[in-house]
């Protein structure tokens, strides 16, 4: 059973690097120096975008990005609510902002984001995908959350996390004699 919640924990981290690094701009490589790592110098330059534009909702999105990425969280929050504050209905940054809380532990709150997401659009499969996770996995209503990932299911029944959500299915309703 341990099994599964880590390779869902593995999956959902594989989802959302994956989302955010398809919804990054190709930069420029840059010279750098032992002491100052690409990542932090990437994270450098998008600050500095944000402070330049603060009104566009793309830095911020990229600024998210590269936090979620470095598993800076709590800093990706913070860019991610200026994101949503300038584009609202911006269903992968709520499933992105939504994956940060998760990633602080702050799961009723990334179970009502996702909500919210799915609302906008019924049809985004991981929006569905982290929602069954987080709510299977981190929240024990193993029913609720089988439901979200057979959703998923539906809507991507051959991709790559196919498999994983199929076990993490089987996980969840092997393990809940009345559904929780």
């Amino acid at each position: 059973m341990k099994k599964i919640a880590v390779i869902m924990t593995i999956l959902f981290v594989t989802l959302t690097t994956i989302g955010c690094k398809q919804q990054e701009q190709k930069q420029q490589q840059v010279n750098y120096t032992p002491a100052s790592p690409p990542v932090l110098m990437e994270i450098d330059q998008r600050q500095q975008a944000a402070r330049m534009t603060p009104k566009n909702p793309e830095v911020w999105i990229n600024l998210g990005n590269v936090l979620m990425d470095s598993q800076r969280f709590s800093e990706a929050v913070d860019a991610y609510e200026k994101a949503i504050a300038l584009e609202p209905k911006n269903v992968n940054v709520l499933v992105d902002l939504g994956t940060c809380y998760r990633g602080i532990g702050k799961f009723d709150k990334a179970v009502e984001l996702y909500r919210k997401a799915l609302k906008i659009n019924p049809a985004f499969p991981n929006g569905h995908l982290n929602l069954g996770v987080v709510l299977g996995f981190d929240l024990h209503k193993n029913a609720e959350g089988a439901k979200e990932i057979k959703r998923f299911l539906e809507l991507v029944p051959n991709g790559p996390q196919s498999d994983q959500a199929r076990q993490a299915v089987q996980e969840l309703t092997a393990g809940s004699p009345a559904g929780k």
